[in-house]
Order: structure tokens, then C-alpha cells, then sequence
């Protein structure tokens, strides 16, 4: 679990499941990165980079880093030169892709017949 997170648990600021979900896929760029994994599967470092390329490298590795702790990604390391490294949802990250589903479908019905309107 990423320290931040650690800590505000043990400080109980985060009072229910809602806002712990909340907290572990929260941000700007979570919730994205986890649907380009959950539709296209394990990804390199580079193929997630070019699939956002409004993310720099530096937020990238960061997000990557606390999905990882808090246990949403795999991040596989193969021994070769140049380094490979890949990156795939666990069980607990396939388990949001109906709930970002969801979510995407309501961004749309709600863009088209609000936002967009």
C-alpha cells in the first residue's frame, strides 16, 4: 500500500470503503493507466507512455510505483539487455475494469446528454 495512503489510515482520515477506494484510484492518471491495462493487457513501460502522452516519465513511474504497492500491477522484470519491463493488473485491478467500465459509460450518457448537449 502506498505510504501516503499508509499514513492517512493510521491518522483515520479515511473513514469508510467508499473513500478508500477512492484513495487507492484516485488522481489524475490511475484510473488511466488501468484502463489501458485491463483493455490491452501487459504493457511496456514505452507502450503505456504512448498510449498517455500527456503523462511525463517522471508521473508515469511514480503512478506505476504506488499501483504497484498497493497491489493493482505487477511489474516484471526480464533480465536481457536493454531491460524489459512489463506491467500487468492482479486479480485486485481486473477486479475495477467492470467498475471503470461503468464509469466510462456514465462520463459518456452523461457528456452526451449534458456536457455536449
Amino acid at each position: 500500500m502506498a505510504t501516503e495512503l499508509k499514513e492517512r489510515i493510521n491518522l483515520k482520515e479515511i473513514n469508510c470503503e467508499k473513500e478508500l477506494t477512492l484513495a487507492v484510484i484516485g488522481g489524475k492518471w490511475k484510473l488511466i493507466i488501468l484502463w489501458h491495462l485491463g483493455l490491452d493487457g501487459t504493457l511496456r513501460f514505452s507502450e503505456l507512455k504512448k498510449r498517455i502522452p500527456s503523462i511525463t516519465q517522471k508521473m508515469l513511474t511514480n503512478q506505476l510505483r504506488e499501483l504497484e504497492e498497493d497491489l493493482l500491477v505487477t511489474r516484471k522484470v526480464y533480465a536481457e539487455v536493454p531491460p524489459r519491463v512489463e506491467y500487468t493488473l492482479t486479480a485486485y485491478g481486473v477486479s475495477l475494469i467492470p467498475i471503470l467500465q461503468m464509469m466510462y459509460q456514465w462520463g459518456k450518457d452523461y457528456g452526451e446528454k449534458v456536457v455536449w448537449k
